[in-house]
């Protein structure tokens, strides 16, 4: 199949001129291992049946031999032989030499198994699934980037290109690279649900080495599913599961810990300015997936059912918005938050830049939904301008763009200077 360009690739261009090692981390089937290989010279592929006893061994007595071969010299599933990290940090050093190594794992590796973090050696890109640009399904007519360059500049005429029924099958397929090349619809839902049973059968256990119920595993997806894009704690993810059988907090964590290493799950944090008192914005974590085809395939459905359950969709179309801002801005040093606070008023994306510029994000599926959205976003920007008039030492920026962010055709900027954008409208 032809190699269907990643956003990544241009960073990943960038920390192999500037430093000795990059690992990529992220879930399994993105697609870290086929990018990698894009820039490879030499490949160690660590999870080959034929030859991994003998990887293992060496790596055990000379991890050094392992790493031989012309660089950047791809090191894949490289956690299966921690030692191996120690082995290129010390090679790095050695060489003093840049892109000489590309790692590439799917799981968090216990840091009790290496000696050293790596830093300044090893530089670490996150990795996700595939957004509407890189999967061709976004027109791409408005660019993230040059919004944030110039929030004034005119989006008018730009025109997504998905209706909301398709984008309920993007949602429900996710973007994983192996369900783009499946022939017919119904071989490409098969690969989220497949990913789906190899977690809660096999990874789950395999990641730590403890044993775990994969009906509870599936259980406890399910709940985080039905929870996704709200602020639900633990203890009332606990609760729904003690709806079916007795499970103890100290268990629940210890999942969810696994699900973490296998950036299956992915929660976004608050963002608390000081425009308000600490106790009324809310502070918990909003849950989510690395991809939101996790949770359909979590809830056992399909696009059928989201053609009468618009809700639930709404949910789950914020978590595609959430994962395709966190991929669109990642070159920019891009960071999501959401903002809420307890008399209602929210934001439910803030995006950070690097340079410190961020936006006030809405997501609204239906064009019902955008005035409010819009209101939303004016009001914490009129709150920060009043933080900023009373606490003259300690202001806070204002925010560079206010946009939101909807499943309809068409983007126009509203004369109050918002901007509404169709998902797949919207790159980087």
């Amino acid at each position: 199949m032809k190699y269907l360009p990643r956003i990544v690739d241009s960073i990943l261009d960038l920390r192999l001129r500037a430093v000795g090692a990059t690992v990529i981390v992220g879930p399994k089937w993105c697609g870290k291992t086929t990018t990698a290989k894009q820039k490879a010279k030499s490949v160690l592929e660590m999870q080959d049946p034929d030859l991994q006893e003998g990887y293992l061994k060496l790596a055990a007595t000379k991890p050094s031999m392992l790493l031989e071969g012309a660089n950047p010299r791809l090191i894949d599933e490289w956690q299966l032989a921690p030692v191996l990290w120690d082995a290129v940090r010390v090679s790095v050093d050695r060489r003093r030499e840049k892109g000489l190594y590309l790692l590439t794992g799917s799981v968090v590796v216990d840091e009790e198994k290496i000696k050293h973090t790596g830093i300044g050696r090893i530089s670490r890109l996150e990795m996700d699934t595939m957004t509407l640009w890189e999967s061709g399904e976004s027109s791409g007519e408005v660019s993230l980037r040059a919004l944030f360059s110039d929030p004034t500049a005119s989006v008018d005429g730009a025109k997504g290109r998905l209706s909301v029924e398709e984008l309920i099958f993007a949602v429900c397929r996710g973007g994983w690279p192996s369900s783009l090349e499946a022939r017919g619809d119904d071989a490409k839902l098969f690969v989220a649900g497949d990913y789906f049973n190899n977690i809660v059968e096999s990874d789950i256990s395999r990641v730590d080495g403890v044993e775990r119920d994969p009906v509870l595993a599936a259980q406890l997806l399910r709940s985080y599913a039905r929870n996704i894009s709200t602020l639900a704690t633990t203890a009332s993810i606990r609760k729904d599961l003690m709806s079916v059988r007795e499970v103890s907090m100290p268990t629940v964590d210890s999942y969810l810990s696994a699900l973490r290493k296998l950036f299956v799950i992915g929660d976004v944090d608050a963002w608390c300015p000081a425009i308000r008192s600490a106790t009324d914005i809310r502070a918990s974590k909003k849950r989510g997936f690395v991809d939101p085809s996790v949770a359909v395939a979590a809830l056992g459905v399909g696009p059928e059912y989201f053609r009468t359950d618009f809700k639930t969709f709404g949910f789950l179309f914020e978590s595609m918005v959430l994962r395709d801002l966190r991929v669109y801005s990642r070159e920019a040093g891009g960071r999501l938050s959401y903002y809420r606070d307890r008399y209602g008023l929210e934001a439910d994306a803030v995006l950070h830049l690097q340079d410190g510029r961020y936006a006030l994000i809405e997501i609204k599926l239906g064009s019902d939904e955008i005035e409010k959205g819009a209101e939303h976003l004016k009001e914490v920007k009129r709150l920060i301008a009043a933080h900023n008039e009373t606490e003259e030492q300690s202001p806070l920026r204002l925010p560079d763009l206010l946009m939101v962010i909807t499943g309809g055709a068409f983007a126009y900027t509203r004369p109050d200077g918002v901007i509404v954008c169709p998902l797949s409208a919207l790159r980087p």
